[in-house]
């Protein structure tokens, strides 16, 4: 096993339905959205009370997570105040991981109740609302940096506060320098 990297978890958001559906010159739906202290993460659901969980569609997407790092990092570059965080509307916030490193590997994040595996896949891909929702021009500037989507592998609960997050694959600890740059796929050639 790679080393042990300890991270924190700055928030959670989960909400039953979307919010960003249509167009965004429309404007957000108003949905019922929760910032718990704790999610429940089923193996093969995803987060309990989560618009994602349970769907095929989402089974390998169904937990999303989001380097707090990054949003500050757009927020001083477009020069506005700092974002809300919730408005990304990414299941697990963190401080002190690079996210984006996770993509394509086995990982457990650690709480305090055990672990829970999930499996990092492809990028949470920003889209345009979060023009509207953020601040103009956040969209072109998460790109890259705005998340992983991920299967869960095991049940388990998370909680804010202090984590751990373990990575299997051999492959390095991810850097928390790099929590807040982007992350691109090498140019092909």
């Amino acid at each position: 096993m790679d080393g042990v990297i300890g991270l924190e978890i700055v928030g959670f958001v989960v909400s039953p339905a979307h919010a960003y559906d249509g167009r965004p010159a429309d404007g957000p739906v108003a949905v019922p959205t929760s910032t718990p202290d704790a999610i429940e993460v089923r193996a093969g659901y995803g987060v309990v009370g989560d618009r994602y969980a349970g769907r095929a569609a989402h089974r390998a997407a169904a937990v999303t997570l989001l380097a707090i790092e990054a949003l500050e990092a757009v927020a001083d570059e477009l020069g506005v105040p700092p974002f809300d965080p919730v408005a990304a509307r990414r299941t697990v916030l963190t401080r002190g991981l690079e996210v984006e490193a996770l993509r394509g590997r086995e990982f457990a994040i650690d709480s305090g109740d055990g672990p829970v595996l999930l499996g990092g896949g492809r990028p949470a891909a920003p889209c345009a609302w979060m023009d509207t929702v953020l601040a103009p021009g956040a969209h072109a500037a998460l790109r890259g940096r705005a998340g992983v989507r991920c299967a869960a592998l095991s049940s388990g609960t998370l909680r804010l506060g202090p984590a751990t997050l373990t990575v299997s694959d051999g492959l390095g600890d991810p850097d928390p320098a790099r929590a807040g740059l982007p992350r691109r796929r090498p140019a092909r050639t």
